[in-house]
């Protein structure tokens, strides 16, 4: 019997960059738009074919440290100086062994986001990036 895979299990591999101790990766997207189609000799029905494909910003989340490595990726966007780069996502079985792989590629730093910080709460702070992608492909 197959059993589905757990969500705490993953790596996430970024040229480059150190990318070990992210907490969350979301927004894992795919879809393509349809072009809607409709023959003159056909009166009452529409032709779907499929259009350009997309693919969703992948947000990643981690405890903030002291490590400067995606916040120096945000600023070659902000210079003029974008570095796209490749990634793979990771999740693992049971054994911690890879099971399935996403392979992003073009990716940059569109959007980060700073730790919340609040002096009444007891919890780690949490830096978010969301990436712009070009393409996402199960490997």
């Amino acid at each position: 019997m197959s059993y589905p895979y757990t969500q705490f299990n993953f790596l996430l591999e970024i040229d480059g960059i150190t990318a070990a101790g992210f907490t969350e990766v979301s927004g894992i997207t795919m879809e393509s738009d349809v072009i809607e189609y409709r023959e003159g000799s056909d009166a009452t029905h529409v032709r779907k074919m499929p259009g350009l494909s997309k693919y969703g910003n992948i947000t990643l989340k981690r405890g903030f440290t002291d490590n400067t490595e995606l916040w120096d990726w945000r600023k070659t966007v902000i210079d003029g100086q974008t570095e796209r780069k490749d990634a793979a996502i990771i999740l693992l079985n049971e054994a911690r062994e890879p099971a399935i792989r996403w392979e992003i590629r073009n990716a940059f730093p569109a959007k980060l986001e700073g730790a919340t910080l609040n002096a009444t709460a007891n919890e780690t702070a949490i830096e978010s990036m969301e990436l712009a992608v070009e393409a996402v492909a199960l490997a």
